[in-house]
């Protein structure tokens, strides 16, 4: 029986292209939308045919779906919030990926997989759960605040689904990260590489990308990615990632 794709635009939605025309994204126009952030992580993230990954947050389905230019066995997404889940699900059929990526509308904090994955990876909520000041928008606020998800339970969780030769990949704002490495610490967790993020090149980073594991006997830090030039536009490479380089 042929299953009719759910795939229509909505009033609320817009439909975005992204990777030269590669990967639709629908999205909600006042809802949360996500930034640059997503494909800086999914540029980041390393992968083999063989891996089996899981995504702490996946909102839309943004982060798996631009990860599907690059070899792996299969993705689970979780996402807390109903509405989100839903539409990474109609993603995922718009771009015919719901073979190679899986939607679950799951607190991560209750789900327990039965089996570790080789790669872990979250574009996390950012601002303290005291901190900043809260969208009339819930959605936005989930997503952007840590409401739902704190860094102790994130890497806890990381702790105990990661495979012992396993890598955790994140993105977390820079004036962060020293909370992020002490917590990541008492999880027995190294940084095993960093980079990162400025908006120019004779500013302060913003983000800081990194790949975390168990063993880390020599942690590499990165070339800083630049994303604006003087004459604001993107860099090279900033260009490169955004048009989905593999």
């Amino acid at each position: 029986m042929m299953i009719e794709v759910d795939s229509e635009l909505r009033p609320d939605e817009s439909l975005d292209s992204f990777y030269q025309g590669r990967v639709l994204v629908l999205q909600r126009k006042n809802g949360f939308r996500f930034s640059v952030e997503a494909p800086l992580l999914a540029d980041f993230i390393n992968t083999r045919e063989t891996d089996e990954l899981i995504e702490i947050g996946t909102g839309c389905g943004i982060v798996p779906l631009l990860l599907s230019i690059k070899p792996f066995k299969h993705i689970v997404a979780l996402e807390v919030q109903p509405g989100l889940a839903a539409l990474a699900k109609r993603n995922l059929l718009l771009n015919n990926l719901e073979g190679r990526i899986t939607i679950l509308q799951k607190d991560f904090r209750e789900y327990s997989p039965f089996c570790q994955f080789d790669v872990i990876f979250s574009n996390p909520p950012y601002l303290r759960k005291n901190s900043g000041y809260l969208s009339p928008s819930e959605e936005k606020n989930i997503a952007k605040h840590e409401l739902l998800c704190s860094i102790e339970e994130l890497l806890a969780w990381t702790k105990r689904c990661l495979k012992e030769t396993g890598s955790a990949f994140f993105i977390f704002p820079e004036n962060r990260r020293q909370e992020f490495e002490q917590v990541l610490e008492k999880q027995g967790m190294k940084m095993k590489t960093i980079r990162l993020v400025h908006p120019r090149e004779n500013e302060a980073p913003s983000f800081f990308l990194t790949e975390c594991a168990f063993k880390a006997e020599n942690p590499q830090t990165l070339a800083p990615l630049i994303l604006f030039s003087q004459d604001g536009n993107y860099t090279q490479e900033a260009k490169q990632i955004f048009a989905g380089r593999k």
